[in-house]
């Protein structure tokens, strides 16, 4: 039997217009459905075959040749000499056109430096939204940052700095390990008031945003990098918290 979600939600999901708790809740839907399962895997192998697919090709020169030959030849008229006036105004037209290239080359960057942050926006709100179901929050489960430290080691191939920030109003709560963007990543469990914080910590990669925020779906977030490490604090607290812990974090 057909599964309904396979024909109103998988396309939605496999074309990325879904939105995190949409996403999220629809890969919860695809562990327990094999017909959905399928068809997305489906959909996948045939967006893959269409893309190594060398869908073209190249006109022989014999036709080239032959299309050039039909064309009637145009008179060709004397080259003539251009004045200073007509120097100037080409020159003008030159810059105004380099110009133009260099603002829209720098449009296009800040328009793919905003796509790649909105992507990694998602995947953090979809990541923190799963550590808040329950039994999901912490693997390890301490206030105490010599418990929570050590119990990463062999788990993952780095060792993530782990503090306790009671004093300053984020007492440390615990960890676990997660999955970002299919990297492994140590993630510190903070309370803030009634709030959870989760703290992403992965090894730096090239690409990896630089400082960075911004909201989503009414949840904060803010990323930065130190020390070899790229961290990601995510909650439905003010950013001013998230600022104020990622300075806890910088501090020695």
């Amino acid at each position: 039997m057909t599964c309904e979600l396979s024909q109103t939600r998988l396309h939605a999901y496999f074309d990325g217009e879904l939105d995190a708790m949409g996403a999220a809740e629809f890969e919860r839907h695809l562990e327990s459905c094999p017909d959905c399962e399928a068809r997305l895997a489906a959909e996948e192998k045939l967006r893959s075959a269409l893309s190594g697919a060398q869908l073209y090709a190249r006109a022989p020169e014999t036709l080239r040749r032959k299309l050039q030959s039909t064309l009637p030849k145009a008179a060709v008229p004397p080259p003539l000499k251009p004045s200073r006036a007509d120097s100037r105004r080409w020159l003008a037209i030159a810059a105004t056109l380099v110009l133009a290239t260099l603002l829209g080359w720098q449009y296009l960057k800040n328009l793919n430096r905003y796509a790649q942050q909105q992507a990694m926006a998602a995947v953090i709100v979809d990541a923190h939204l799963r550590s808040l179901q329950p039994g999901h929050l912490e693997d390890v489960i301490s206030t105490d940052q010599h418990t929570v430290k050590p119990w990463f080691d062999g788990k993952i191939d780095f060792a993530p700095p782990v503090r306790d920030f009671s004093s300053a109003g984020f007492p440390l709560l615990g960890g676990r390990l997660d999955v970002l963007d299919g990297r492994t990543a140590a993630a510190l469990v903070y309370g803030r008031r009634k709030h959870i914080v989760n703290v992403f910590v992965t090894k730096t990669q090239l690409g990896d945003a630089l400082d960075s925020s911004g909201e989503l779906q009414g949840y904060h977030w803010a990323a930065w990098q130190q020390n070899g490490f790229s961290f990601t604090a995510v909650s439905d607290t003010a950013y001013a918290d998230l600022d104020q812990l990622k300075q806890l974090f910088i501090a020695p």
